[in-house]
């Protein structure tokens, strides 16, 4: 199994969309690219800790490739705004691809580049591709939680159209 660490806004919207991606054998909430050990949600969020709520993503590489795996990533935010997705504002929002070596780095340019080049959005790209820091893993609260709680106008406003965008654009890649 492979792993990719990605964020992308809130991290229960990331978490969402990945749990439905062929060949994803987990996805797990938590927080990357910070300055401190062990950060709590009520720090991160307060923008204390540098961390941005993130997701780590254990896949099969034979069945998803780590290309395709950001390939939806960018189709399922708006990497295009800096600290922010929708009402979601501040550094911890922000859009990242935290790369665990060389060949992740180059690919997530890759993919960049060649929506940059085909003008795929109205506005430049600004997602952050980052060495990995510590994953840490968010409170259990956070686990599962579009699942748990699709009735919530969170869910049904924020986190059904991302998962409309992968349904639609990704018809190959969803269990």
């Amino acid at each position: 199994m492979n792993k990719a660490i990605v964020a992308g806004g809130c991290f229960w919207c990331t978490e969402a969309v990945f749990q439905r991606v062929k060949g994803v054998e987990s996805v797990k909430s938590g927080f990357c690219g910070g300055h401190i050990k062990n950060p709590p949600y009520r720090e991160v969020v307060q923008g204390r800790t540098g961390h941005a709520e993130a997701i780590q993503i254990t896949f099969d590489d034979q069945i998803v490739s780590f290309n395709e795996l950001i390939q939806v990533f960018m189709a399922t935010h708006d990497p295009t705004t800096l600290n922010r997705q929708g009402y979601d504002i501040g550094t911890h929002y922000r859009s990242a691809i935290f790369f665990l070596n060389e060949e992740q780095k180059q690919i997530a340019k890759s993919v960049i580049d060649e929506l940059e080049v085909n003008h795929i959005f109205d506005s430049p790209i600004v997602t952050e591709v980052a060495p990995a820091t510590t994953f840490y893993p968010a409170e259990n609260i956070h686990d599962n939680y579009y699942n748990n709680n699709r009735e919530q106008g969170y869910c049904q406003v924020i986190i059904d159209p991302k998962i409309r965008k992968l349904m639609n654009g990704f018809k190959e890649l969803v269990k």
